[in-house]
């Protein structure tokens, strides 16, 4: 968790040092993001898990093991950039050996998308499952719709995890301006779909609901839908400045005090272990700053017309 704090708040940093141009993410959600992340089935192929993903989700990988640098080099745009090249913003990963699909900048376009991957799963077998997650205002889009009724067919069940993670925000919308839902996750109900609500400030439980519902996906097959509720500690993105809003839970912050407190760390502990990931940070940076930026002639590569 700290760690991805960490490198959010460098990327952040870039914007305001010329070394990014644009800075969209997730401070706040490290405690439902990293449990996530840790529980994924990693690997290439039907067997593993699919994760079709939003720009809110940088915890996620690198709970899954991603090098700080990697996106600290999508950040730059360098052509190092593993995940695209250096061609797309900050937050849009894609792994193939991780099964992570590449992250659109259209809204909430990827719940339409992931029923695909899990209905091949359907067919193939196995335990592997689809993840899909997006956001409280992007659950407006009839994307989230799509996803439900593919989801849900009677005896065509998939075997997918629709999250919405709920911030409570759509760029600078208030959630209880524009819903008239309490509970997003509830829309699954009249589809016949399982769903349920978490704590995704308390990793401890995010956890275990995560494990829990995991868990029901693999063996029965069947979608199930999870809202978690988080902070968001930097605003929508660097459009709106991206400046620390302190009258919010912070989960890093809470959940370090709370291992202070049952003596599983000290203070010092923590605080060297920031000092840590500032200094990987910092290095990365470094080192990608005198990596070469995309050459101009492959723009068109990749590209499907």
């Amino acid at each position: 968790m700290l760690k991805s704090r960490v490198l959010e708040e460098r990327l952040i940093a870039m914007t305001r040092s010329s070394d990014g141009f644009f800075w969209i993410g997730g401070p706040g959600e490290e405690a439902f993001n990293v449990p996530l992340g840790l529980l994924v089935k990693k690997g290439e192929g039907l067997d593993h898990d699919f994760l079709h993903l939003h720009y809110r989700s940088s915890a996620i990988l690198t709970a899954m093991g991603m090098p700080m640098i990697d996106a600290i080099r999508q950040m730059a745009s360098k052509a190092t950039d593993p995940h695209t090249g250096g061609r797309n913003f900050i937050n849009h990963f894609a792994v193939k050996a991780w099964n992570v699909l590449p992250g659109t900048s259209t809204i909430e376009t990827q719940y339409a998308v992931a029923p695909g991957t899990a209905l091949a799963q359907k067919r193939h077998g196995g335990t592997g499952i689809t993840i899909v997650n997006g956001g409280d205002a992007g659950s407006a889009e009839g994307d989230f719709a799509t996803c439900l009724n593919w989801s849900s067919r009677p005896g065509r069940e998939l075997p997918i995890l629709i999250i919405v993670v709920n911030n409570r925000y759509g760029i600078s919308t208030k959630f209880e301006e524009v819903h008239g839902d309490h509970f997003i996750a509830r829309r699954g109900e009249p589809f016949g779909i399982r769903w349920d609500v978490v704590n995704g400030n308390d990793p401890v439980e995010a956890h275990k609901k995560l494990s829990e519902v995991m868990a029901y996906i693999r063996e029965e097959r069947k979608p199930f839908v999870l809202e978690a509720h988080t902070s968001r500690l930097h605003g929508h993105s660097s459009s709106s400045g991206a400046a620390r809003v302190e009258d919010e839970p912070d989960c890093v912050k809470d959940y370090g005090d709370r291992l202070v407190a049952e003596g599983l760390y000290t203070a010092e502990d923590i605080a060297a272990l920031e000092k840590q990931y500032r200094e990987e940070g910092l290095a990365a940076l470094e080192q990608a700053r005198s990596e070469p930026d995309p050459d101009p002639s492959t723009i068109h590569d990749h590209t499907f017309a």
